[in-house]
């Protein structure tokens, strides 16, 4: 059975969700400056949502080829009893699920994208 990876690497990966979110942002204000500063906070924005979306990729399949090989849905579904091997698996997906912070990144991709279109709005129309 697999395990969870290391909280400090979730977190690590937290964070680089959330520098690569600000870099993409963050364009709308460089280029006002410098086209230098826009490929860096570019490339920095690129690199890290491969990085973070591979992440959760592999963990989102992790969890679906659980489910699937072992038939939890179903099991679950039918009031089956479990094994030991099927509720380890049922404690690992909802364990990673509870401490999971993929959602901040998304209230953070959310954020930082609406902080970005009404400055950009406010540079094409007011200035």
């Amino acid at each position: 059975m697999k395990k969870l990876n290391h909280r400090y690497y979730r977190n690590f990966l937290f964070a680089i969700g959330i520098i690569a979110t600000i870099a993409y942002r963050i364009i709308i204000v460089l280029n006002y400056y410098s086209p230098f500063w826009v490929k860096i906070a570019w490339y920095i924005g690129t690199i890290g949502f491969v990085w973070y979306f591979i992440h959760r990729y592999n963990v989102e399949n992790r969890r679906d080829h659980l489910i699937e090989r072992m038939e939890l849905a179903k099991k679950i579904e039918n009031k089956e009893e479990l094994n030991d091997e099927e509720r380890q698996a049922t404690v690992y997906i909802l364990k990673g699920l509870k401490t999971s912070l993929a959602k901040w990144n998304y209230i953070a991709i959310f954020l930082f994208s609406a902080i970005a279109l009404v400055y950009a709005l406010y540079l094409d129309f007011f200035m």
